[in-house]
């Protein structure tokens, strides 16, 4: 039986690939919890420094699995979205909270709690048919998988409020334009190759600071923003990265990373 979620290493990255093309990687129960299973080791894998999101086939996910939920809306239950509590919420925790940065290589289409995931990575690439479909109106829905979150921050309340309500595709270069894509590449099947070399490049760095600047980066207010500020520099300043990039720009050389 075909795994539904690819795992592969390469160094100190590791490239998660949803495996379901045959449905455009729609998000099964079981990939939902191989995701968020994986994530969680991750979490705790020291020699894990970045992570590259992908999908196979032609898409990089068009969200939920709706024959899965239609099979679910059918069979009379009570709460008919819980996979949102149970699945979808865990998932975000996990994937939002990794101490390592993580790229997102959209190819093709990410649509409703895809493009939820991929709003979620610290940088995203994309190709000429990259398209964002925020379409949870479509089927009668409110937003979910984070996107309440993520989609404000990235374009504007006016902006995410008209791609959530009127649910129209975004293609490629508009994408980019509104900072959904961090980088747009010439091909399609440049996006996971152009991913991992971020990741690659990422990894090499200063991971202690990477994890302090994406703690930075949630929080919501100034006074909380000094707090974490003040505590992550202390962290940041006790690293042998921090001690030895100092020396290295004193001597105009350039630092090596070691994470520590």
């Amino acid at each position: 039986m075909t795994e539904p979620l690819l795992v592969d290493r390469a160094g100190a990255v590791v490239t998660l690939t949803l495996n379901r093309p045959e449905s455009l990687n729609s998000l099964s129960v079981e990939l939902k919890e191989a995701l968020r299973d994986t994530l969680g080791s991750l979490a705790e894998d020291p020699d894990c420094r970045a992570v590259v999101l992908a999908g196979a086939g032609r898409a990089f996910c068009v969200g939920q699995d709706l024959r899965e939920h239609a099979a679910t809306l059918e069979s009379g239950s009570a709460t008919p979205l819980a996979t949102v509590t149970e699945h979808y919420n865990p998932l975000v925790r996990r994937l939002a909270g990794l101490p390592v940065p993580v790229v997102a290589a959209v190819r093709g289409t990410a649509a409703g709690a895809g493009a939820s995931l991929a709003l979620l990575a610290d940088f995203r690439i994309g190709g000429p048919r990259t398209t964002f479909l925020m379409a949870f109106a479509n089927v009668g829905l409110a937003g979910d998988t984070g996107i309440s979150w993520s989609l404000p921050r990235l374009v504007g309340h006016a902006k995410a409020t008209e791609l959530l309500m009127l649910a129209e595709p975004v293609g490629a270069a508009e994408a980019h334009r509104l900072g959904l894509l961090t980088r747009l590449v010439d091909d399609d099947e440049l996006v996971l190759p152009a991913a991992q070399e971020l990741a690659a490049r990422l990894a090499a760095g200063p991971t202690v600071a990477y994890r302090a600047i994406k703690r930075q980066l949630t929080v919501n207010s100034l006074v909380e923003a000094l707090e974490v500020e003040a505590e992550v520099q202390a962290i940041c300043g006790g690293t042998e990265d921090h001690r030895a990039a100092t020396a290295a720009f004193l001597a105009k050389q350039r630092p090596t990373f070691h994470g520590r």
